[in-house]
């Protein structure tokens, strides 16, 4: 018998995320412990008159490849997988690793590599699909939460299995906001920063593209950033957990890049090319079903109350000028003595917002 909630999640990113239609071609991108959702995603989207299929992952792929693979093999830009994307109408992915570690020992530039090679097939799906990622409550990252699996299974469903469409129009009228602002200022701990985003495009990030979901992003003109930011968070990325992570900006790049742990890791992702050392994306989470970070990002920067800054590429539909092989949110918790200002005016403090 199938979790009830596993049904209606995956009606949720048929019907809601993706709006399959008969005649869509449906890739679902799934690791073996999402198989689960995964059937009923298959389900689902047979019951569209679509033409689903799955691509299954499996664990320790990806370390065998970074670790064995040749520099030839790291260049090879596989086209057979640039024509399956170009043939895609619908990219569902459901993720759910086995270790969340995998990658922790690999060297990062062989990583930077790779993803520099891929770009054009990861910015043909952003930019020509319709696309959705959902992280499975697996048991590693239950274990990196914190949590029981139990416990972290009433987390990820309690964070998805909500009014998007109410939500989406308080989303709105943020984005509306934004649209119209030039300045932006940031206060909280270790921090004092601003950044314009004039003649920039907000987007809304209702669960159309990511589940859960529950923010407003938008570009930051790329020469405009000063200050300082003290992200208190975890920033996760390619496996690595980086704690304490603090920039310092002068003129749009970062001058100064410090962590408590990470800061080797931290560096060299910045030297990934010049792109890395801007920020490509201002973010700002706002599901309040969300209270708590679990060490992955899809979660971690929507919780209500929170802003994120994006180390490199910017996504076009914000207007972003900025390019990079690497796109890293990292996350800065404002519910406690956090303000923000748009254009002088106070519009955040404490985590909650003074928009009406």
């Amino acid at each position: 018998m199938v979790d009830d909630r596993i049904v209606k999640l995956a009606k949720l990113l048929v019907e809601y995320s993706t709006e399959v239609k008969a005649g869509d071609r449906v890739q679902i991108a799934c690791d073996v412990y999402a198989k689960d959702l995964a059937l009923e995603v298959y389900k689902q989207c047979l019951l569209k008159d679509a033409y689903p299929w799955i691509k299954v992952d499996i664990p320790g792929r990806n370390y065998i490849f970074y670790k064995y693979a040749s520099n030839k093999i790291l260049n090879f830009f596989p086209e057979h997988e640039f024509y399956e994307i170009k043939n895609t109408d619908v990219y569902i992915a459901l993720r759910a690793p086995s270790n969340v570690k995998e990658l922790a020992n690999i060297e990062a530039s062989r990583i930077s590599q790779r993803v520099r090679v891929l770009k054009p097939i990861s910015d043909w799906r952003v930019e020509k699909t319709r696309w959705c990622a959902f992280y499975y409550p697996a048991e590693s990252l239950a274990q990196e939460a914190g949590m029981a699996l139990e416990e972290f299974e009433e987390f990820v469903y309690n964070s998805c299995l909500i009014d998007w469409r109410s939500l989406s129009d308080s989303l709105h009228k943020l984005k509306n906001m934004l649209d119209k602002t030039d300045q932006v200022h940031i206060i909280g701990e270790h921090t004092d920063i601003t950044f314009s985003i004039k003649g920039r495009n907000a987007e809304v990030g209702d669960g159309k593209k990511n589940m859960p979901d529950g923010e407003v992003f938008t570009s930051i003109v790329e020469d405009s950033v000063n200050g300082q930011i003290f992200y208190d968070i975890p920033a996760v990325y390619l496996g690595n957990v980086i704690e304490g992570v603090r920039l310092k900006f002068k003129d749009g790049v970062v001058v100064e890049a410090d962590a408590v742990s990470g800061k080797d890791f931290l560096k060299k992702i910045l030297e990934t090319d010049d792109g890395a050392k801007r920020l490509g994306e201002f973010g700002i989470g706002l599901n309040y079903s969300i209270t708590r970070p679990v060490k992955n990002i899809l979660f971690d920067e929507k919780i209500g109350g929170t802003i994120h800054t994006a180390l490199g590429n910017g996504y076009k539909e914000t207007l972003s000028k900025n390019v990079s092989a690497i796109h890293w949110d990292i996350i800065k918790d404002l519910r406690k003595g956090g303000k923000i200002y748009f254009d002088n005016q106070l519009v955040m403090e404490n985590g909650q917002w003074k928009i009406k």
